[in-house]
């Protein structure tokens, strides 16, 4: 596979805070860390709440990380950060020898209750979880998918009297046997049995993707409709060594769309350009796997600014911010 996308930018729109710095890194830890990165983001009981992943003890012979949990962090203005002493989620926390590692957590609130959304490796494939708390001290899980699935989020409210929830399935047997991804959506009654499952966005509807794509932060209401935010990675088989490992071939963007209030299955507009792709120094230069972007937290204030929060070159996260009347003019009719 040739130079496909030799070229991406990211819309205009985007304000990077503090020039693309991190807002989150290992240095800021209290405990063991490498890389601090694909946190979820909300605003919860008058407090900005972070849940980010937390990569450690560095295997050089095998190129990955031995360990991998989940941390918790507070702000007053979703900018500056105090984390907390002590991991909030393990793979021990979950209390099943089947899951060897937990990451990439996503958090939405839903009626005063807080949701976490959360990929678990097991022995016998990636499955994807749900569980809700109030008090980040306590946590019940309510569901875990079968394998192989992952990148779920929630939507903020039920539709129609059911929840909704987008999601990555790993269905490479379906797709030929290549590595091609799409995002689906399931619905659920009570957060627990899911089903009515259904394609919502392919590979190829994107054309700044060849690979796969899913989703990002959860969606936020709007009036005009749930604005969007995914995923997007193409393979370049030119590119070499990027980052840490010995070859890392891909790039991930971020894009943006708009699905319809009454029936999100519906998509009635859609940026044909990369909202975010890798520009900075901590974006397309420095870190583990470089020319990664992968957004992961989205608040809308009430002031129209959208805070996005990214994972950049899976090893810190950073923040970017756009009005939500220029995301919505980026989502042209489809």
């Amino acid at each position: 596979m040739g130079k496909m996308f030799p070229e991406l930018k990211s819309s205009g729109v985007i304000k990077r805070y503090n020039g693309g710095d991190p807002i989150l890194s290992k240095g800021d830890m209290p405990f063991e860390a490498d890389c601090i990165f694909n946190a979820g983001v909300i605003k919860y009981q008058g407090k900005y709440i972070m849940a980010f992943r937390n990569d450690y003890d560095y295997n050089e012979e095998k190129q990955n990380f031995r360990k991998c949990m989940i941390g918790l962090a507070y702000s007053e203005d979703g900018k500056k950060w105090d984390v907390q002493e002590e991991p909030f989620l393990t793979a021990a926390d979950l209390n099943d020898p089947e899951i060897t590692r937990i990451y990439d957590p996503r958090l939405t609130v839903i009626e005063d209750k807080c949701y976490l959304c959360f990929a678990v490796d097991t022995k016998h494939g990636i499955r994807g979880g749900i569980a809700v708390t109030e008090d980040f001290k306590t946590i019940e899980i309510l569901s875990m998918t079968a394998p192989d699935n992952r990148n779920m989020v929630l939507f903020s409210e039920k539709i129609n009297g059911r929840y909704v929830r987008l999601e990555r399935p790993f269905t490479v047997y379906s797709r030929g046997g290549i590595d091609r991804f799409d995002t689906w959506m399931s619905f659920s009654e009570d957060l627990r049995y899911w089903g009515d499952s259904k394609l919502l966005l392919a590979v190829e509807d994107i054309p700044f993707a060849n690979d796969k794509i899913g989703p990002g932060a959860p969606p936020i209401k709007t009036e005009a409709g749930w604005l969007t935010l995914f995923h997007t990675v193409d393979i370049d088989r030119m590119r070499g060594k990027n980052g840490w490992e010995d070859c890392w071939q891909k790039r991930y963007c971020a894009g943006v769309m708009l699905l319809d209030l009454e029936d999100p299955s519906k998509i009635i507009g859609m940026s044909r350009e990369p909202l975010l792709a890798p520009e900075t120094k901590w974006e397309a230069d420095e870190g583990f796997r470089t020319n990664v972007i992968f957004p992961g937290g989205m608040i809308l204030e009430d002031n129209g600014e959208v805070k996005i929060y990214y994972g950049a070159s899976d090893t810190v996260e950073c923040l970017a911010t756009a009005t939500v009347e220029d995301l919505l003019a980026l989502c042209k009719p489809v």
